[in-house]
């Protein structure tokens, strides 16, 4: 497929579902990178899927109301579970995250081990299908999203340990149904780690950063048959990787600068003594 005979009816809402992804995520990644547990969405990632995997292992409809509340169930249920836990043992908590993750990966293998399709089904959880989301579900996103965005900013410090759980729990749990859990983990961690250096713009760069990643990888995966979802990965990767050298580059001239400045301050200042003690 070449670039000009990409299908804008596929691309377009597979960009929107990027965008809504990377408009929620890039806050609570930069708040996951703060308290140092990043692999927490991995986690939480795999949990909501491993709901999606226990409602279609027990025969519901893959698009009905019962696997959503299933993911949504498991993930509030790991969230809590995880919020006892670093209130309980905060030196460990990173460790703790490891462990559920690894019980979640491998409970849904079990779920789908007497299923034909199994192999299927994990590979679309994992890598997602971020080519087929349809409308429906985009409006569900966006409305979930929505919500999440207006508490996170009309609340700030006032969410607290349990209310960023919980909405980062919904918020994958939704994420992981559109775009597969390594393009939640990668939305979430590379566009904030990326920026980790900025301060006053450092949302605006790393969502920039997050679009960028998403267009660019659908545009190299639709135009070379390669499977989005990993293309998008590399994408957010190598973008991410460029930023932060840019702006690793700017830091130390503006440093540089201030040092420079320094020496023009300091003999002023100890004339004007020395001229203090000689009056």
């Amino acid at each position: 497929m070449t670039l000009a005979s990409i299908d804008i009816s596929i691309l377009l809402p597979a960009l929107v579902a990027g965008l809504l992804v990377t408009a929620t995520h890039v806050p609570l990644g930069t708040q996951v990178l703060a308290r140092g547990i990043v692999f927490i969405d991995l986690a939480i990632a795999q949990i909501a899927g491993c709901g999606v995997l226990l409602a279609d292992h027990l025969g519901f409809e893959p698009e009905g109301i019962a696997v959503q509340i299933a993911a949504l169930a498991a993930a509030l249920s790991g969230a809590l579970l995880l919020t006892w836990t670093e209130r309980r043992w905060p030196e460990v908590q990173e460790a703790v995250i490891g462990v559920v993750f690894v019980l979640a990966a491998t409970g849904g293998i079990l779920l789908l081990a007497s299923n034909v399709h199994g192999s299927e089904h994990l590979r679309d959880l994992l890598v997602g299908q971020i080519l087929w989301v349809q409308t429906r579900q985009l409006v569900w996103a966006a409305l979930v999203y929505g919500v999440i965005l207006a508490l996170w900013f009309g609340l700030g410090q006032r969410v607290g340990r349990t209310g960023f759980y919980l909405l980062f729990a919904c918020a994958v749990t939704v994420s992981v149904q559109l775009v597969g859990v390594y393009l939640v983990f990668a939305t979430l961690i590379v566009p904030p780690l990326a920026t980790r250096k900025l301060t006053a713009l450092r949302l605006p760069v790393a969502w920039t950063l997050g679009v960028a990643g998403y267009l660019a990888g659908l545009i190299v995966s639709t135009s070379s048959d390669l499977p989005t979802g990993p293309v998008i990965v590399w994408t957010l990767a190598v973008l991410g990787i460029l930023t932060h050298a840019f702006i690793a580059r700017r830091a130390p001239v503006s440093r540089s600068t201030n040092e420079a400045s320094e020496p023009s301050r300091r003999p002023d200042a100890g004339s004007n003594k020395a001229l203090g003690r000689s009056q």
